[in-house]
Formats: structure tokens, sequence, C-alpha cells
């Protein structure tokens, strides 16, 4: 009669025993998906790297340098003589002609004026000179007769030799001082004179003198522009041809003993579309110390260029324009070139990485000419070769990379 009713449950014991299991088996599924989480976060991924290309192009090595403009010849006009200037209509940029032009009038001074004081005085210095003169005179004609008769006696053999000679150096002295009483009393009349000459009026016996340009070309600066009284030698302007230009350009010392003449040369930033064609004509053969931007003592030299564009093309440049030069050492049509950054040291040889198949490969390199973005390459690379730009110490041979932008060489 107890079998029928033990045989149903059975089942359910069963049911509830997989049950059981279940909730045990899930905490374990729990971890170890936790775990394969964990280990796949921890996994290591393969480093992220930019690539770029090998490729066949211009190369060009150069000094950039800045520097600026100079007319080759400068004309300074200064005052031949002293006197009072006109005022000058001349403004810088102005075109002028060689001995055409008339750059100033320099007028003569006119003499100093007397007041009362000193015309009393000039006019007593000019009453003792004509007094002089006439007590000069006088002394002259009796020292002159006294000899007439000296010489009437000494035919006679009166008087000695000895007296004759006496009274004929008196009368040599009494000649000369009237000579100097004459010049003394020229001096003051001249004086006296000056007191008659108008304010503002110079001797008419005086001509202005004319300056005119000995050059053609065009004003540069203008020193002496009012009227004014100028000294011989004083600066008025400064004439020159904006047409015959160079350039000048400050470079280390060592670039400028490496430079030759007729190294070419391009001009930049001097405000207009295209580059200015130039060329070294000479290397100042003395350096100088120059204090660099950051502090650093930096012995230069100036490396003079000529300019080959046309004047026309470059209307608007004149003198003291700044430029930027860049100076071409070394230039090639079609050099093998890498960017600079995936060149490498290792040991006392250049060495790069080489992408294949996102494996990189360690190779090694012979450079040769840089332009300090790209470098030129001699062998161990080929054209269309990819690869690493910038590596670091992070990546080694045969490691697997992630190359992400190509950045072919320019």
């Amino acid at each position: 009669m107890s079998s029928p009713v033990a045989q149903p449950a059975a089942p359910a014991r069963r049911n509830g025993g997989f049950g059981r299991f279940l909730r045990r088996l899930v905490p374990w599924v729990g971890a170890l998906a936790l775990a394969g989480l964990i280990v796949a976060g921890l996994w290591p991924k393969p480093p992220i790297v930019e690539t770029t290309r090998v490729a066949t192009g211009p190369l060009r090595v150069t000094v950039n340098e800045e520097g600026k403009t100079r007319i080759k010849q400068r004309y300074l006009v200064a005052a031949p003589v002293a006197g009072y200037l006109r005022r000058v209509p001349w403004k810088a940029g102005a075109e002028v002609s060689a001995n055409d032009t008339l750059l100033a009038v320099i007028e003569p001074l006119p003499p100093a004026l007397l007041d009362v004081r000193a015309r009393t005085l000039a006019e007593a210095r000019r009453d003792v000179a004509l007094a002089s003169v006439a007590k000069s005179r006088e002394a002259q004609k009796f020292a002159a007769s006294e000899l007439k008769r000296i010489e009437q006696l000494g035919k006679d053999r009166v008087v000695s030799p000895q007296e004759w000679e006496g009274f004929q150096a008196r009368e040599v002295a009494a000649t000369r001082e009237l000579a100097v009483a004459e010049s003394n009393l020229k001096q003051a009349e001249a004086e006296l004179r000056e007191f008659s000459v108008t304010p503002g009026v110079a001797n008419s016996t005086q001509t202005p003198v004319e300056v005119k340009a000995p050059v053609t070309g065009r004003v540069l600066r203008v020193f002496e522009e009012s009227a004014r009284v100028v000294n011989a030698g004083t600066p008025l302007l400064e004439l020159g041809n904006p047409a015959e230009l160079e350039a000048v350009i400050e470079a280390l010392s060592r670039d400028g003993a490496a430079l030759t003449n007729g190294t070419r040369v391009e001009l930049e930033h001097w405000g207009g579309p295209q580059p200015l064609r130039a060329q070294v004509r000479l290397v100042e053969p003395a350096a100088f110390t120059k204090i660099s931007a950051l502090g650093v003592e930096e012995q230069r030299v100036n490396v003079v260029v000529d300019l080959l564009t046309p004047p026309e093309e470059r209307l608007s440049l004149g003198d003291n324009f700044r430029v930027e030069g860049r100076i071409i050492l070394w230039e090639e049509p079609r050099a093998l070139k890498v960017s600079s950054g995936a060149l490498f040291r290792r040991g006392p040889d250049w060495a790069a990485f080489l992408l294949v198949t996102n494996t990189v490969q360690l190779r090694m390199v012979k450079t040769g000419r840089s332009s300090g973005a790209e470098t030129q390459i001699l062998s161990g690379l080929r054209e269309g070769d990819e690869v690493i730009l910038y590596p670091g110490d992070r990546l080694k041979d045969g490691q697997k990379v992630q190359p992400t932008v190509i950045a072919p060489a320019q």
C-alpha cells in the first residue's frame, strides 16, 4: 500500500539535485569569465606606430639665415665750403641725375657786424695806424736823405765804411717799419668797412657755391634740410641707385668657410610672391662675435651676395630691407630619401625599422646628405619601403606592431 505513494517523489529529487548543481556552477562560470576578461584586458597589444615611405625626389642642403639688402655704391654729399646753406628741397626717394641735378646752394657768410664799442675801437686803431704810417714815412724819408748825403761823402772819402754801412742799415729798418705801419692801417680800415655791410647780405664779390649730384640715382637720406650755417665737410645728403642692390647674410663662421663664389642663394620673405635669385660674391675674411637670442656667443661672418633677379621684378625692394637667405650648399633632383625621424643610431652606424606585414625588421642603412627634415639613403633601403617613424626604445626586431597613418616623404 506504501509503494504507490513513494514512486512519484523520485523525479522531484533528481530535478532538485540538478538545480543545485547549476546553482553551484554559476559562480565558477562567472569567475572564469571575469578572469578571461582580466586576462584579455592585460594581454599585451601590438604598439601603434606611424610609418612613412622611402621615396625618390629632390633634396637640397641649405644654410638658412637672416640678412638685409644694401646699395652697392653709396655717395655721401658734404658741404665743400663753410657758408650759409639754403633750404634743401629734396626728400628721400627723389630721383637725381649726375652733374645735372642741383642738390644744395651754399652762400658765403656775411662778415661779422660791429657794435658801437667795437667800431670806436676800430676807429681808434685806424687813427693809431695812420699816425704810425705818417711817423714811419717821415723816419724813412729822413733815413733815405741821410744815406744819400753819406754816400756823397763816402765818395770823397770823408766818412769811414763802417759809418756808411750803419746809415744803410737805418734806412732799411725805416723802410720795413713803414711797410708794417701801412699793413696795420689796411687791417684797421677793413674792420671799419665791415660795419657798412647790410645785415643778411653777403659780400657781392663772392658767388654762392652750387652742389650738384655726383651720380644718377635716388636720394636715400637728407641730413640737413633746413637753412642754416654749415661748416666745410658737413653731411648734406646720401645718394645711391636702388637698382644696384646686394644682400648681406650673417652666417656662422663654419658655414661661411664652406662657401665659394658663385654658390646659389634664394632670398625669401622679402615682400614679393617669388624668391629672389642670387649668388655668393664674397665671404668677408674677418668674423665677429654675436650674442644669439638664447644668450650664446656665436662667431659669425658676413656673406655678400649679388642679386640676379632683374630690377623690374623687385621694384619694391630698397636699401636695408630684411630678407631670409637660403644658401644652397648641395642639391640633387632625384635622391633616394626618407624622413630623418625614421633613422636612429645603432652603434656607430644608422639604422631603421622596416615594416613587413605588421612586423618590424631592423635594417642597417648608409646615409648621405641631410637637409634636417630628410636624409639621403645610399644603401639599406629601397624606394617604396615602409619604415617606422620615431621608433624610440619601445620597438625590437621582429615585434608585431599596428601601423596607422602613412606619412610619405615630401
